[in-house]
């Protein structure tokens, strides 16, 4: 795993083996990590885990995308990595099972699932075979993060629906948007650490399936 940062010219051959490295380490992780992910939903869906348990796995979660980040550097973090995807993957669970109990649950999962796999696979191959930089999106992105976070804020008191349904929609613009955004910063020499890319990533791609199965759900008045 390489730490130093990369320079911002890529004529030379050792940057652009550099730059491959990463992303292949990347995606290989990635890849891993959501199968990580698929295991320890299944098992919690399995074992019945309650709401309240869902709550508390993803406080865990949050702990341990500290731990992450900062033993990116080391081996330590491969194994934080997985914990937290993990961990991650069971705090679905119910709401999973939740979505199945209903008549077209499934179709709504498997909606919701094809739907990020395109997502993520089309504006990554755009990433990659365009090269372009998406660096300029970062205040964009950081801002409907912000917005996004006080309207979950609000809405905690005020309950409405359709200020859920609108913070669902901006997530997944915003998640789409940061896969832009950090495929870029691989590419471009801004991320050198495959362990925190992946993280990067998977988060997005986790929020991804959330919000567009949220969103399904009430398009389909469930």
């Amino acid at each position: 795993m390489q730490n130093n940062p990369l320079t911002s010219s890529y004529s030379t051959t050792g940057s652009g083996v550099e730059i491959n490295k990463v992303l292949r380490n990347t995606y290989w992780l990635l890849s891993m990590t959501l199968f990580t992910s698929a295991i320890a939903a299944g098992a919690s869906m399995a074992m019945g885990l309650s709401h309240g348990a869902a709550l508390i796995l993803m406080l865990v979660g949050f702990g341990l995308l500290f731990v992450v980040n900062s033993t990116a550097d080391s081996s330590k973090g491969i194994v934080a990595i997985f914990a937290f995807t993990g961990v991650m993957g069971a705090s679905i669970g119910p709401m999973l099972n939740a979505y199945l109990a209903l008549p077209n649950g499934p179709q709504l999962v498997m909606q919701a699932l094809a739907g990020t796999a395109i997502v993520f696979l089309s504006l990554s191959a755009y990433a990659l075979t365009t090269r372009k930089d998406f660096s300029f999106m970062g205040g964009f992105l950081m801002t409907g993060l912000i917005l996004v976070l006080v309207a979950s804020l609000a809405n905690i008191f005020l309950a409405m629906p359709i200020l859920s349904l609108a913070s669902s929609g901006l997530i997944v613009l915003i998640m789409s948007g940061l896969i832009l955004f950090d495929t870029s910063r691989i590419i471009h020499g801004g991320e050198t650490n495959y362990i925190r890319a992946t993280v990067s990533l998977y988060l997005s791609i986790y929020n991804l399936f959330v919000n567009l199965l949220a969103l399904l759900g009430v398009m389909n008045d469930d």
